[in-house]
């Protein structure tokens, strides 16, 4: 089997070393930059399995590295490993596309369990979707609600305002949501499905998430039609 491809973009020499060091004894091959620009052009020279990325690197900082590899690639798993601790870094990161983000310092165990959910991920997408909803459409894969659809093999959502393409991440928690319409899922059922671990690490992880969900499929997202918050509970899905 060949083995899956990291690339971490880490200019802390002790990190980065250790991330490799880690990354390889879980069978990973691993590359290490530690220069931002030196990072862009590997990851689009190469186009890695994942990308661990710090966001404070010398010569481009990892905002714009996100961007550029956005515009290129919306599939691409992208873990984001900064000290910056503040829920307005976390959620801007999240709004801009990535999978997921861990602020330093940071538990191993964590951080290699959140590895490995976010390589199935990479390899989950050309998976055919779940049947069993009389939404999807047989022939397209597509489930279609309010003024939207969802095609979740190929990854594209389209809105009466637009047309875009779904990272993994997006289409995996849309995938559970568009399973189970009308019945609550708790945050901890959200976490496990789509990131892979406890919901105890951080809640608001989901919530945040559910920001953008409601910024791509509202009309209004103050006011949900769709993916509407239960109380002490989590969410659940309306067509």
């Amino acid at each position: 089997m060949t083995k899956k491809r990291i690339l971490v973009i880490e200019d802390e020499k002790h990190i980065a070393e250790g991330l490799k060091l880690n990354l390889s004894l879980q069978g990973y091959d691993v590359y290490v930059e530690r220069d931002g620009m030196k990072g862009l052009m590997h990851w689009k020279a190469n186009k890695p399995d994942l990308l661990v990325l710090d966001l404070m690197l010398p010569t481009l900082d990892g905002h714009k590295i996100l961007k550029a590899i956005r515009e290129i690639d919306q599939r691409a798993p992208i873990l984001v490993l900064s000290a910056k601790d503040q829920a307005k870094d976390k959620v801007s990161c999240l709004l801009d596309g990535v999978d997921d983000y861990i602020a330093k310092p940071f538990d191993l165990d964590e951080f290699l369990l959140r590895v490995r959910r976010l390589i199935q991920q990479s390899e989950w997408y050309s998976a055919i979707p779940e049947e069993g909803s009389p939404q999807f459409d047989e022939a397209l894969k597509v489930f279609h609600f309010g003024q939207s659809s969802v095609d979740l093999e190929k990854l594209v959502a389209k809105t009466p305002s637009a047309e875009f393409t779904l990272t993994v991440q997006e289409a995996q928690v849309l995938r559970l949501f568009f399973s189970n319409p009308g019945r609550p899922l708790s945050r901890k059922e959200l976490l496990e499905y789509g990131w892979g671990y406890d919901a105890e690490t951080s809640t608001r992880t989901i919530d945040n998430f559910i920001v953008r969900l409601r910024r791509y499929f509202e009309v209004d997202p103050r006011e949900p039609a769709h993916f509407i918050s239960i109380r002490s509970v989590g969410y659940i899905f309306k067509p």
